[in-house]
């Protein structure tokens, strides 16, 4: 085995997995069983942009560098290519194999356009049952306006390289779509015709993949992750506040929320969390797994709120809990991708409409300039705080039973190999 093929291998594994939506810990793990596999101690420093490959032992000092972003999320890629990394590890594949098959799994198409864009509709019309959509009419007009806008991304796709543009355009749609069922008077509902195809817009896994890198010290990675995050939901809201001025329709700063029997809840979020796996290209053999599990949780959180009087963010908690204390075996088992696995399963509990009135808010605020009411700025606060808080209990409740059950129940996880060494004067206290 020549130095480029070893160098070629790591670095064709490393950026499959970095680039898909793995956690970096596994990416890292990932790295150093193919280095022991091929007689090397190897260690990954992660960062956006780039991964670098050190290499200790006979080879100190050598390391090589692979140019990665991790803006993507394909379940089915990281199954594939870990499936990979396990074989060649076990001894039933060689290096040359191996490279090639990893070079054909990164070449994998995307969910194709058609099933795309109708499982975009069917969870954002979910997301409005949850929401309290009632009226077929309006449920129409937020499935239409999610697949249009479904199709418009992957359009965007063939045309630039551009990580905002599509979410971009597609909250713009969204926008413009809810600005026109205004003005014909074809629903009443503007927040949730508006709103939930945005919500499909909202890029929860780098979200959770961010916070694992902080809670697990990689604070560089952890911020670039909720930055780049950041600033899609930024460009989201700036899309569909544009869209609704561009009608000339405000995007209403305060709003109820209709209460939905059990039965629809439970039934909508299995919908969504479909949606999500599709999007997220999840094997079907495996996408009745988060659906069952996104079930329970959503039916758990129903009952702390709707029977037990919780608010919605004790309810978001006890739901996290509970997709997080599944998941967490079942992700490494399957070798999925815990962040896009674990949020695909709470996907219906995201804050989307509190995030999008909170955005409205402040829009109208500056609009008003000085003779906005208190009664304004406080429901604006009140949005964006509960959303927050909504979207730290999701993060929290997920990450949290990870984190214990890997540290006290190791055997409930998947032999993933050996850990990396301690480094603490090395390279790889960067990570």
């Amino acid at each position: 085995m020549s130095a480029a093929d070893r160098d070629g291998l790591l670095a064709a594994s490393a950026q499959l997995l970095f680039e898909n939506g793995q956690t970096t810990e596994q990416t890292a793990l990932a790295v150093v069983r193919l280095g022991t596999a091929l007689g090397h101690h190897a260690v990954l420093l992660p960062r956006w942009g780039e991964l670098i490959i050190h290499f200790d032992g006979p080879v100190s000092g050598q390391q090589e560098v692979v140019a990665a972003q991790p803006a993507g999320v394909d379940m089915h890629k990281v199954v594939a290519g870990t499936k990979v990394i396990d074989q060649l590890c076990d001894g039933q594949m060689d290096v040359g194999a191996a490279l090639a098959a990893l070079r054909t799994i990164s070449r994998y198409p995307s969910v194709g356009v058609l099933r795309f864009a109708v499982m975009a509709a069917a969870g954002a019309a979910a997301l409005g049952v949850i929401f309290g959509a009632t009226h077929w009419s309006g449920l129409g007009l937020i499935a239409l306006s999610a697949g249009c806008g479904a199709v418009v991304r992957r359009w965007l796709a063939g045309v630039t390289r551009n990580l905002f543009v599509q979410p971009l355009c597609a909250a713009l749609l969204a926008g413009g779509i809810g600005a026109i069922a205004v003005r014909l008077q074809l629903s009443s509902a503007l927040r949730l015709i508006a709103v939930c195809p945005c919500m499909v817009l909202v890029p929860g896994p780098h979200l959770l993949n961010g916070v694992l890198d902080l809670v697990r010290g990689r604070l560089p990675m952890g911020a670039a992750r909720i930055g780049y995050a950041g600033l899609i939901i930024v460009v989201i809201c700036i899309g569909l506040l544009a869209g609704l001025a561009a009608g000339g329709v405000n995007l209403p700063a305060t709003g109820g929320s209709t209460r939905v029997s059990l039965g629809y809840d439970v039934i909508a979020a299995a919908v969504a969390v479909a949606a999500y796996g599709t999007f997220y290209a999840m094997p079907w053999r495996m996408l009745p797994i988060p659906v069952l599990i996104g079930a329970l949780a959503h039916a758990g959180r129903w009952a702390v709120v709707s029977i037990g009087g919780g608010s919605l963010v004790t309810g978001a908690l006890v739901a996290g809990l509970v997709v997080g204390i599944l998941v967490t075996p079942i992700a490494d088992r399957l070798r999925l991708p815990f962040a896009a696995f674990g949020f695909a399963s709470v996907v219906s509990l995201m804050p989307g409409v509190y995030l999008f009135r909170m955005a409205g808010g402040f829009a109208e605020l500056m609009a008003l300039d000085g003779n906005a009411s208190a009664e304004l700025l406080a429901s604006t606060i009140t949005d964006g705080m509960t959303a927050t808080l909504i979207l730290l209990a999701i993060a929290f409740g997920l990450i949290i039973p990870r984190v214990l059950i890997k540290r006290f129940f190791p055997t409930f996880m998947h032999r993933a190999g050996p850990r990396p060494r301690s480094h603490r004067s090395g390279p790889t206290s960067a990570q």
